[in-house]
């Protein structure tokens, strides 16, 4: 294995176990309410019906994601990362409406740019981690 080979996978299993802490974050009960806050109530739907179902797909999508960089096929690694990125570019209006409101979200509202920034170079890493 060369180097760039031991890097990939400790990439890897660091960005799997991000992945999988995030998602299981979703279940905790106060993070839970605070991410179906901050779904825009275009995609959180009439009365937010639809928020906690989203926040519950969108942590069952970065569990299974960030398993799916562990697998042993490079096929199921590669099918992760690009679900993983596809992930990151739906739960981004979550992220910008809490932007908007830092005193409602606290530390979850990043300014818009640096968060986009952030969610490429993360995107990039997965993709890298796997290639």
């Amino acid at each position: 294995m060369d180097a760039f080979s031991i890097a990939q996978l400790v990439l890897r299993i660091l960005l799997a176990v991000a992945f999988v802490a995030m998602g299981a974050s979703h279940f905790v009960p106060r993070v839970r309410r605070t991410m179906a806050a901050m779904i825009p109530a275009g995609i959180a739907g009439p009365e937010r019906r639809r928020a906690l179902p989203l926040v519950t797909i969108s942590g069952v999508a970065e569990i299974l994601g960030g398993l799916g960089l562990l697998a042993p096929w490079w096929e199921v690694r590669f099918a992760a990362a690009i679900g993983i990125i596809a992930l990151l570019v739906a739960v981004f209006p979550a992220n910008a409406e809490a932007a908007r409101d830092p005193r409602r979200f606290g530390a979850a509202a990043v300014p818009i740019v640096p968060r986009a920034i952030g969610q490429v170079v993360l995107g990039a890493l997965v993709l890298v981690s796997v290639i």
